[in-house]
């Protein structure tokens, strides 16, 4: 018992109102969990955190009501669970009209949950081959249920896998109905006021845009990979890293040496976090160092975190850690070293004032002497429409926005045709006749171009000086560059407008002075999925703590190994695997962060929408904007311009960005000053 309360109070004092050990009463309560449940500390503290995320309350503090609530809530999951068990045993067909196998046209069998009826008529059907599927409609047979259940381009009734029971159904919402159009989920900054929309367009873009990363380099040839290519850019990272270290702590060369060679000297070893089992997941008894070649042979060691306050791990994540393997066997570890952050971006007072004019819209804009207008910004993440449909009404409800709003620039990113999509992985869809000339040769990039290219030409017609990018995903059924880092897919072939730019995933940008980078991975999922955290965090608030990474570790993707296939959300696709994360070891060095640290970083995820400040970055989850089963989540954000104090001016220097003139901190954060963010559903 007084072990588990150590651990207990390890855990989650940083969540008590103090900081300090967990009163009697709530350590009785979450003794009472883990007994009822049979639940170690560790997957208790992950329910808290999941719990906090889903009351939207990064910052919620555990005492005797909300340790409760959390009681409630464990209880409530585990009682849904056993009634979705229940109604799949329970919603077996009985006598239900067998149906030959052959000819079940319907999407992965799916119709089978309404009542059949005899089919006829059916044999004098010709039969077709089994080859690789056109994108033209598979024809579907004439269904033994009625009519309404189907229709030629939505599924009424489809099971959706992870987010249904076995043989389950449901009714999808209209879009046009859905419930809380345009309510706002999230605000940070809401001191800064929302300005009025133009009357009319800008006479000329507002925005310079300029690439910080070589796309070129991005159009490398896939399914090409070699393990020796791959082990040296593993390798290369970890000296990298060390001699960032030796630099940013003032250490000699003497200082470092290797986890793995026995020795009674305090030392400090840089290497890669890593579990001693490839398919096991990281936990405290299987963390292990790998070392580089070239100061450890490559070699595991693993490591003891007994002398350690707290730790936040996860596979990839270089590390430098100080500490004495006496042994031979373990290293045990009594410190880990902070790595250097990438400096802030910085422009002369030239460049910023450049940037200042541009934003009044034009030489013949008026108002010479007034602050020009805010930069407005809308930003959303695919999939673009619902599994039951490809009518992608979210895509043109945010297009529409932007057109409403004289919207500066729109950046959208993938995936556009999801390979994950029931309809797009099936083939069975309609497309009106005069979209395609010869519907048994069509290819994804002329249904890229009837069902999503619409959208865009719409808006630049009504907005011509808008600025729109878009980011491809590993998920885009368009796209024949599988892998990530990835290269822009072709804008001629889909016929897109000239306000339309492509750019690769990951990509780093500056939007006049805003540096932003972007990465269409759900990595932040993907690193909740496979962190582990030991006694008191540094960073308790998960949100935080998850972008944290990115930064620290200067890459977009820093997770090796990403999560297995297996173990990720289901999708309604036959079968329910995702596609994953893709990764080319080779060719991770594109994954990083170039020269400085970004402004903003938007990596869109599964996880809840957010817009927060780490490490002086804004960083925006978006959420999805369109759910498998309803609508979701963009943001909006309100980009005041940069100022300069006189003496700024006169000096000439490089100076930053200035978003924290005039900051103000919560949660031991800086809020920036120049941008508003908003979250709508």
């Amino acid at each position: 018992m007084a072990e588990n309360d150590s651990e207990l109070n390890d855990l989650f004092s940083s969540a008590t109102a103090s900081g300090g050990p967990l009163e009697p009463d709530v350590l009785t309560e979450l003794h009472s969990i883990m007994r009822l449940h049979s639940i170690p500390a560790q997957e208790l503290f992950y329910k808290w955190e999941s719990y906090s995320i889903k009351m939207g309350q990064d910052d919620m503090k555990l005492d005797i009501d909300t340790v409760r609530a959390l009681k409630q809530s464990v209880q409530d999951g585990l009682e849904k669970e056993n009634r979705k068990t229940k109604a799949q045993t329970s919603n077996k067909r009985v006598g239900a009209t067998p149906r030959n196998a052959g000819n079940n046209n319907d999407v992965f069998g799916m119709l089978d949950i309404a009542p059949n009826t005899p089919r006829g008529g059916m044999s004098s059907r010709q039969k077709r081959k089994v080859e690789t599927p056109s994108m033209s409609r598979v024809k579907a047979e004439p269904a033994s249920s009625p009519p309404d259940f189907r229709t030629s381009k939505n599924l009424r009734e489809v099971d959706t896998g992870a987010e249904a029971g076995a043989g389950s159904s449901y009714a999808p919402t209209s879009f046009n109905d859905r419930k809380f159009a345009g309510q706002t989920v999230e605000v940070l900054n809401n001191h800064l006021e929302l300005p009025e929309p133009p009357v009319a367009p800008y006479p000329e873009s507002r925005i310079k845009l300029t690439a910080n990363s070589d796309m070129k380099k991005l159009s490398y040839k896939t399914m090409a990979m070699k393990s020796s290519e791959a082990s040296e850019i593993l390798d290369d990272r970890i000296d990298e890293f060390m001699l960032l270290i030796q630099a940013h702590h003032k250490l000699d060369d003497s200082d470092f040496g290797s986890a793995a060679s026995q020795s009674t000297n305090e030392i400090v070893s840089v290497g890669r976090i890593a579990c001693d089992s490839a398919e096991g997941k990281l936990n405290p008894s299987s963390i292990v160092l790998e070392t580089s070649r070239r100061m450890g042979a490559g070699l595991r060691i693993p490591l003891k975190d007994d002398k350690m306050s707290g730790f936040q791990f996860f596979p990839g994540q270089i590390v430098a850690l100080k500490g004495i393997n006496a042994s031979g066997g373990d290293f045990t570890v009594s410190e880990i070293l902070e790595p250097p952050l990438l400096g802030v971006a910085a422009y002369t007072p030239a460049s910023l004032d450049k940037h200042v004019r541009r934003l009044r819209g034009g030489p013949d804009a008026m108002d010479e002497d007034s602050d020009p207008t805010p930069l407005n910004i809308i930003i959303g993440s695919g999939p673009f429409t619902a599994d039951d449909n490809l009518d992608f009404e979210p895509l043109h409800a945010i297009c529409s926005q932007a057109a409403d709003t004289y919207a500066d620039v729109l950046i959208l990113t993938g995936p556009f045709l999801d390979i994950d999509h029931p309809l797009i992985a099936s083939g069975d869809f309609d497309l009106p006749e005069e979209a395609l000339a010869d519907p048994d040769t069509a290819t994804m990039s002329a249904i890229f171009k009837h069902l999503i290219t619409p959208a865009f030409t719409q808006l630049t017609s009504t907005h011509p000086r808008i600025t729109i990018l878009l980011v491809p995903s590993v998920k885009d059924a368009i796209d024949k560059h599988a892998a990530w880092p990835q290269e822009p897919f072709p804008k001629k072939d889909v016929g897109l407008p000239k306000a339309v730019r492509v750019i690769g995933n990951p990509m780093t940008i500056a939007l006049n002075e805003i540096v932003m980078g972007i990465s269409s991975q759900d990595i932040l999922y993907e690193l909740r999925h496979e962190e582990i955290i030991g006694g008191k965090p540094q960073d308790p608030t998960l949100l935080a703590r998850l972008p944290k990474y990115l930064i620290e570790q200067r890459n977009f993707f820093p997770l090796f190994p990403p999560v297995q296939r297996a173990q990720l959300p289901k999708t309604g696709t036959e079968g329910g695997i995702p596609v994953g994360a893709m990764l080319d070891t080779s060719f991770l060095k594109l994954g990083e962060m170039i020269n400085v640290r970004p402004d903003m970083l938007v990596v869109p995820s599964s996880l809840p929408p957010f817009a927060k400040v780490v490490e002086s970055v804004l960083v925006i989850n978006t959420g999805y904007l369109s759910k498998r089963r309803g609508t979701g989540t963009y943001a909006k954000l309100t980009v005041y311009p940069a100022s300069m104090t006189q003496q700024e001016r006169t000096q000439g220097t490089m100076i930053g960005h200035k978003l924290f003139e005039r900051a103000r901190s919560s949660q031991g954060i800086d809020y920036p000053l120049f941008s508003r963010t908003n979250m709508y559903l």
